[in-house]
């Protein structure tokens, strides 16, 4: 019996299983450990820390290949230069992350970055700056200098958030021929195709732009697990907007409020479905809640049905992790990682006792690995 008690009492990564939790912060503009890395037991909901990267600037932003084996982050953001994309190796047998090599990102102050299914082409979004530059990677997860660097110089009607582009957001299509860039500053969700063997694989596609709503401010994207539908978070409004899709096309079905009460300013932040598509989520700042909604599969249209209090200040991301059971809210201005325990039924959120604490979390993301 004592024998059967300690198997059980052994952590999953004894067995060739673990969960990482991976956050990037902000280090208040100065080289620290800003990238930390939990073991999450997917049990529990509890998390034990088990590295961090070292002497990095604001790795504000973060994202894994598809392959799990690297982790590209954006560094040297909310600076007065050109910030970098810097890559790490990830040993998924402890959660230790190794620098690889960075590259600049070819603007101020890089806010997203994303990784093709091949995991050989990387995209970076400059938001200070108004531009995007593409890179492809090496066999060893290294990146090479920008193949393909575009600028946008338009604008919009909120003045000192929308005086130029913005691009928040870099979003590949499910089947990756398109990726998809949200400008706060212009109110304009870009449509580019996508092709990994060209040498420069951005090609705008200008007559399927998105011309969102004057002031909405589009800042994230996600599309639905069926690829009918899209829905984009729009900061500056505190609203949510529902499309339909089709081989790149996106076409405006619902606007609807993710705040619950109303503001003297908006703040929306981050945007997520649950993995069997029946809810979005969204990220509220200066509300600090989570807006929590019912998706009509076969409509796409949204029924807001609860506001959920983050507990705690400014949350910046989350995340649902992948069986859905739990959701996970960084809240950056309490430094402070709060664990929900998801109903799937009915999508609600319950608290859960524990806490991560982490100073000035503003990124999350997590890899399953082993069997």
């Amino acid at each position: 019996m004592k024998s059967l008690l300690l198997f059980l009492l052994l952590p999953f990564s004894i067995f060739g299983q673990s969960t990482f939790l991976f956050v990037g912060t902000y280090t208040e503009g100065k080289p620290d450990n800003g990238i930390f890395v939990f073991e999450f037991n997917t049990k529990t909901g509890t998390a034990k820390q088990v590295s961090t990267g070292k002497d990095l600037t604001n790795p504000s932003f973060l994202t894994l290949s598809p392959n799990g084996q690297f982790l590209y982050s954006c560094t040297d953001t909310k600076l007065p230069k050109h910030g970098n994309v810097t890559a790490f190796k990830i040993d998924s047998t402890n959660g230790n992350i190794s620098f690889i090599n960075k590259q600049s990102a070819m603007g101020e102050n890089p806010v997203y970055v994303s990784v093709n299914k091949l995991s050989n082409i990387i995209i970076n979004a400059n938001y200070t700056e108004g531009n995007i530059s593409v890179y492809k990677t090496n066999a060893d997860g290294s990146v090479n200098t920008a193949c393909q660097t575009i600028q946008f110089t338009d604008s919009s009607i909120v003045k000192n958030r929308q005086d130029k582009s913005h691009i928040h957001s870099a979003v590949f299509s499910q089947d990756n021929n398109y990726v998809f860039f949200t400008d706060l500053g212009a109110d304009k969700i870009r449509v580019f195709e996508f092709n990994a063997n060209d040498e420069k694989p951005l090609t705008e596609k200008k007559e399927w732009n998105v011309n969102t709503v004057p002031g909405s401010g589009p800042r994230h994207l996600t599309f639905h697990p069926n690829g009918k539908f899209a829905y984009c978070i729009e900061e500056l409004s505190g609203t949510v907007s529902a499309y339909s899709y089709k081989n790149g096309k996106l076409d405006s079905i619902q606007r609807t409020n993710s705040y619950a009460t109303i503001q003297d300013a908006y703040s929306c932040s981050d945007i997520h479905i649950s993995p069997d598509g029946l809810f979005l989520y969204a990220s509220n700042r200066g509300e600090n809640t989570i807006s929590i909604f019912s998706i009509d599969i076969n409509t796409g249209k949204l029924k807001r049905i609860a506001n959920q209090s983050t507990f705690g200040e400014h949350p910046r991301s989350f995340l649902i992790e992948n069986s859905g059971k739990f959701l996970l809210v960084a809240n950056a201005g309490s430094d402070n990682i709060v664990v929900f325990k998801r109903d799937i039924k009915t999508g609600l959120l319950t608290k859960a006792k524990d806490e991560i604490s982490v100073p000035r979390p503003s990124c999350l993301k997590m890899q399953k690995y082993g069997n």
